[in-house]
């Protein structure tokens, strides 16, 4: 019986690191960037856009579709570092658990 209070309470630990982490990630910030840093965007907790700033010279007529193009390449660039210290995070929180493929248990990241 001693066993499974053990695992119990590893379990509760692991539920309590988890919270943190989503907590962490909910607040967690970056910024992505194109054309050289003449786009920027900045992304929040899972992707919420915070700020977006734009060269002056990207606003002329006929340049809509190339400003639009870098807007795309500034948010995936914010993204994939997002959710790149997001996982790092869950990894952290999981600690020996991370990437284990439990059955019936949802994957950690």
């Amino acid at each position: 019986m001693k066993d499974l209070n053990a695992l119990m309470q590893q379990a509760q630990a692991m539920q309590q690191k988890l919270q943190d982490a989503q907590a962490k990630m909910a607040e967690t910030t970056a910024e992505g960037t194109s054309g050289g840093g003449m786009v920027t965007i900045g992304l929040k907790g899972p992707g919420e856009v915070t700020s977006v700033k734009i060269d002056d010279s990207l606003l002329v007529p006929g340049e809509g579709e190339i400003l639009a193009d870098l807007i795309v390449a500034a948010h995936a660039d914010a993204k994939r570092k997002l959710d790149t210290v997001n996982a790092d995070l869950m990894r952290e929180a999981a600690g020996p658990m991370a990437g284990m493929n439990i059955p019936g248990m949802p994957k950690l990241f």
